[in-house]
């Protein structure tokens, strides 16, 4: 994802509801030694980052991303006990922090041909290591088809762009393979989370931390923008109604634990 699309505070509006499925994760990793030294690729916020201070107090964390502007909420609000580097997962080599776990939360989804990724992750991991992954599953949902749907038409397609601002993730197996074939033991499964949203409009405000951030990136003028979110909104109330104890959003996310042999 482009890095000047994220915004911060949007993105934590609904930071426990984006945090538990990480909670989750790490609580299935096996131990780690003393003090072990854990990469957090793709922490945005450092919310994520917290989430690995709590689970290994004396751990030597290091939060990387491709945002500036995450990386300064995560140094101040997020964990700032933890280092950061500003890098693109893509290109950047763990291999020399000796990592004995590297951990990515709801990150890998938007690099395109990502599971090319986990073999070198793997191999930079010391052995024993272990590498953790969660990401979204939910693309063929309406929240992610109504948007490319909308993008395309008639009236948005020249300023947005006939072809959607694509993220993706594979099939809970294709993880499975591409960690077995890195020469790791793999634990894979995937989760539905039956997530209550309140408030006016609460899948646009969910939206609008993740998939919606680069397409409004593409809108600069503000009529333009609140004609799309209008339009967007619309849709998107009649996909999710409101229900009497709140809206219904399923949230899909696939995980991954994986220790080097």
């Amino acid at each position: 994802m482009p890095a000047t699309a994220w915004d911060p505070q949007q993105y934590l509006r609904y930071a426990d509801e984006r945090t538990r499925p990480l909670r989750e994760l790490v609580a299935r990793m096996p131990a780690l030694p003393a003090a072990p030294v854990v990469l957090d690729i793709g922490c945005g916020p450092g919310n994520s980052t917290a989430v690995l201070r709590d689970r290994w107090p004396d751990a030597h964390l290091t939060g990387v991303d491709d945002s500036a502007a995450m990386l300064d909420t995560a140094r101040t609000t997020g964990e700032p006990g933890a280092a950061y580097l500003l890098a693109d997962a893509r290109t950047w080599d763990p291999a020399p922090a000796a990592p004995d776990a590297i951990v990515s939360n709801a990150a890998l989804q938007w690099l395109p041909g990502h599971l090319a990724l986990l073999p070198r992750w793997a191999a930079a991991l010391r052995p024993g290591g272990v590498l953790a992954l969660q990401v979204p599953g939910n693309f063929d949902a309406p929240s992610h088809t109504l948007l490319a749907d909308l993008r395309r038409s008639p009236r948005w397609r020249d300023a947005l762009g006939e072809d959607a601002v694509r993220a993706g993730s594979h099939a809970p197996a294709d993880y499975l393979h591409a960690l077995l074939a890195a020469d790791c033991a793999a634990d894979v499964w995937e989760t539905t989370y039956l997530t209550l949203l309140d408030g006016e409009d609460p899948v646009l405000e969910w939206v609008r931390g993740t998939a919606l951030r680069p397409v409004l990136a593409l809108l600069p003028d503000p009529a333009e923008r609140a004609a799309f979110l209008a339009e967007y909104g619309a849709l998107l109330r009649e996909a999710y109604p409101a229900g009497p104890h709140g809206t219904l959003f399923p949230f899909r996310r696939v995980f991954a634990v994986a220790r080097r042999r």
